[in-house]
């Protein structure tokens, strides 16, 4: 029984995972192209491609790289990038942190984005979830969208220059935060964390290298949790 329950949060997990797709193929396919117009070959391309798998962060150290920024900078930046995978992280684990080694392995390295918005809505809306089940609905998000990304950036990477300009493929990066985000807004520390790293990414536009977003989203992160913990003050003294 617990094997066929399994089985159907996945393909619910496969289900929910599958409109990111649309973002997916575009984001990647955008990356393979400029990738290849920084300089990189195919190889290069999707080795970074298959060991980071992070768009974000990739697009970040791009950037930098065709800017001709220090290493050192490029490193930073991606990192802090990705820290928000940290995040995705620790607030994952109350759902899967009992689950076997080798799954919570391969799953560190697939969390993304849209996976993860799509499994925090799903385990708050059904907190009767067994690991397994979980785990299942977990690996049925991200199948969808791995393979997907993968392939659009060897398309992009292979096609370069060959896509026209006039396709536009850039808004799938800012439409893919803005559905992630939308639905996540549920909360007083999340809203305060949003509008204040906005805030500080306007007011630090001008610092080089893109810096002024590790510094608003450091200054988002400390907003929300200082909002949560003035909440939970309240709670105590009320």
């Amino acid at each position: 029984m617990a094997d066929t329950t399994s089985k159907s949060y996945y393909w619910k997990g496969f289900r929910d995972g599958t409109p990111f797709i649309f973002v997916a193929i575009p984001f990647g396919t955008l990356f393979g192209v400029f990738a290849t117009e920084t300089g990189l070959t195919i190889i290069q391309t999707m080795a970074f491609t298959a060991t980071v798998f992070a768009g974000a962060a990739q697009f970040a150290a791009l950037q930098l790289l065709q800017d001709n920024a220090p290493t050192l900078i490029i490193l930073a930046s991606a990192l802090a990038v990705n820290l928000r995978m940290a995040m995705y992280s620790a607030s994952l684990t109350p759902y899967l942190g009992a689950a076997p080694l080798w799954q919570r392995a391969i799953g560190a390295y697939l969390v993304v984005d849209q996976s993860y918005a799509s499994c925090m809505v799903r385990f708050e809306k059904e907190p009767q979830m067994t690991v397994p089940q979980r785990m299942a609905y977990f690996f049925g998000s991200v199948s969808p969208i791995t393979p997907s990304w993968i392939v659009a950036t060897y398309l992009g990477a292979v096609l370069g220059a060959q896509i026209p300009e006039s396709w536009a493929l850039d808004f799938a990066l800012p439409i893919t935060f803005l559905a992630m985000i939308g639905p996540m807004m549920r909360t007083l520390p999340h809203v305060v964390a949003a509008l204040v790293a906005i805030t500080f990414s306007l007011l630090t536009v001008a610092v080089p290298y893109n810096l002024g977003l590790l510094v608003a989203g450091c200054t988002g992160m400390m907003a929300g949790a200082q909002a949560e913990l003035w909440l939970e003050r309240r709670k105590v003294t009320s």
